[in-house]
């Protein structure tokens, strides 16, 4: 959720920071600035992909939880733009261990014929974050400014790293690797869950990333990493120019950021009714489907049409795009095995930030260049054709049936 909330709270904020005289800010250095934080989640998750085999999914979401709320705390008393940038920048690095960590251990925690399902579920607080931090924007800026909503955005640090100490596991096939089956055995039993089958011979001593990178998996990592790209493009640039894009089209600020609440109201309607289709039907057609659907919405968007087609649009919109990349983070998530899951994991949402940082710098670009109004919107609807494409590429995966498990059953 506090996840879904960085992503919209600096769309929802940027045209108050344009308009805040003793920075002078343009669309193109504040496009830039809401790419910094996405450079520090592409290098965060690459890195939070290795560093979970090393300590543990448990602690490298503890601290990854904590230093975004820091560092959103610095953002809200940053005197200038360039070191409210550097925050952005570092926060980022907290973000980016979180997605691939939280998506890893649900996939560890869930039956196979509900992965997908559940993964829609867990990732469902993403949207929601969103949404209030819209709704937030809307309630608050107009009498406290832009900064109480990075205020807002460090409450993690007393609401959810509590809980996490107190509740979170850690991950099964991590306490395998290390040794400690003995605890895992214990764990598991208690959580009614079953134990990770072991690594395959040979392969025990090899690391994750060795594994990744092995002429088995390589392939569909890097097209799994593309995928990605176009997917965090979308989501990214849309949430952060979306507020702006339509009000360049004549809607007023507050109509402006009701399109980000309905993008993301359709985003978690959309992803926890078709989840279940990908649990039985398999990832490859609901993805492409979804990639398609944004890509329809957003080329509709350009054409002016009454109010109520208009929202339908941004909500097939929210479902295209963060739809889509949750369905995309529940393909990886399906496709490859436990012992290789969180790396690559790390690796498709890392790689995949290329596309977050391209996203808000190229919806900068496209408004400092002045196009026709339409051309906002055709500049998005490309990607996430090219996205339909690349889906095709994917490799089909199993349907994630009971009778296809990746564990065994616990003997206590």
């Amino acid at each position: 959720m506090f996840d879904g909330y960085d992503l919209i709270v600096y769309g929802a904020t940027v045209p108050a920071l344009i308009k805040y005289e003793p920075w002078g800010l343009t669309p193109t250095e504040a496009g830039a600035i809401g790419s910094y934080a996405l450079v520090g989640m592409l290098i965060g998750a690459l890195v939070a992909g290795v560093v979970t085999d090393a300590v543990g999914r448990r602690k490298v979401l503890l601290i990854s939880v904590a230093w975004f709320s820091l560092s959103m705390a610095a953002c809200a008393m940053a005197p200038s733009a360039e070191l409210f940038g550097l925050f952005r920048l570092l926060g980022g690095l907290g973000l980016g261990g979180v997605m691939p960590t939280a998506i890893a251990l649900t996939a560890e925690y869930s039956a196979a014929s509900r992965r997908s399902l559940n993964n829609a579920l867990m990732f469902a607080g993403y949207p929601v974050g969103g949404i209030v931090a819209a709704a937030l924007a809307l309630e608050l800026m107009p009498t406290f400014g832009f900064r109480i909503m990075y205020w807002l955005g460090a409450t993690p640090l007393v609401v959810a790293v509590p809980l996490l100490w107190r509740y979170l596991p850690e991950s099964l096939s991590y306490l395998i690797t290390k040794g400690r089956r003995d605890e895992a055995v214990e764990l598991a039993a208690r959580l009614g869950t079953s134990l990770p089958e072991a690594a395959p011979v040979g392969q025990g001593k090899k690391s994750p990333v060795t594994v990744l990178l092995s002429r088995r998996h390589i392939g569909p990592a890097v097209l799994f990493a593309i995928t990605s790209f176009f997917g965090l493009l979308l989501v990214y640039g849309l949430n952060t120019w979306l507020p702006q894009i339509m009000k360049s089209a004549g809607y007023p600020l507050s109509s402006s950021l009701l399109f980000l609440v309905m993008m993301n109201v359709g985003a978690v309607v959309g992803s926890v009714l078709v989840a279940p289709v990908g649990d039985r039907l398999g990832m490859k057609p609901v993805t492409a489907v979804t990639f398609g659907a944004a890509a329809v919405s957003i080329y509709l968007l350009s054409s002016p049409t009454s109010s109520w087609v208009m929202y339908t649009l941004v909500a097939v919109a929210g479902f295209g795009t963060i739809g889509t990349q949750i369905m995309v983070n529940a393909y990886v998530a399906i496709h490859f095995p436990p012992e290789v899951r969180a790396t690559a994991l790390g690796w498709t949402l890392g790689i995949g930030r290329l596309g977050a940082v391209v996203g808000p710098t190229f919806g900068g670009f496209l408004l400092d260049a002045d196009l026709a109004m339409e051309w906002n919107f055709y500049a998005f609807a490309i990607p996430a054709a090219a996205g339909v494409l690349m889906v095709f590429l994917l490799p089909r995966g199993a349907k994630t049936t009971p009778s296809a498990p990746d564990r065994v059953a616990v003997r206590t």
